[in-house]
């Protein structure tokens, strides 16, 4: 049962058990009681279409470079700030851990089908692929609302970046 739902159940009308009863049974915090949450700021708003701007264009930079494209801009960002938003969008800068050649232990490796198939006409070979889409100040991806995912565009181009290749 989640936090929300545990407060909703605090009955404050009642004396009988006391407040600070009724918490403890349930396992909450009294402050969580009189905490009420505040607005989003229109400034962290603005920085986050910002964000999410350049996030598109570049999804390999990472909260530093997310930091220093915004103050170019003329915003008034630091570190913190551009790691928080980032980290409320659930944006993540693109990059290679380490070790993703070696499978995890128990992991059943698939083998690989399309080896030694030359692939020379079309319908032969299908793929999927899920496409973000832009809208607004946030992503919405096609085709979510009943489970199928439909292309988008079929082009592709590659990034470079100090030495590194993406696709986009």
């Amino acid at each position: 049962m989640s936090r929300q739902e545990r407060l909703g159940m605090v009955e404050r009308e009642h004396s009988r058990p006391s407040l600070v009863r009724q918490c403890a049974l349930l396992g909450l915090n009294r402050s969580s009681l009189y905490y009420r949450p505040t607005a989003m700021d229109q400034y962290d708003l603005e920085v986050m279409v910002l964000i999410d701007r350049q996030y598109s264009e570049t999804p390999f930079y990472g909260s530093r470079r997310m930091t220093a494209w915004p103050r170019a801009q003329g915003q008034r960002v630091n570190r913190k700030r551009a790691r928080r938003l980032m980290r409320l969008m659930g944006i993540t800068a693109i990059y290679c851990p380490p070790n993703t050649s070696k499978p995890w232990r128990g992991h059943k490796v698939y083998p690989y089908l399309l080896r030694d198939v030359k692939v020379d006409r079309g319908n032969q070979v299908w793929g999927a692929d899920i496409t973000y889409i832009p809208n607004g100040a946030w992503l919405h991806v096609p085709g979510s609302h009943h489970g199928l995912v439909q292309p988008v565009c079929a082009g592709v181009e590659a990034l470079e970046h100090h030495g590194q290749r993406f696709l986009r």
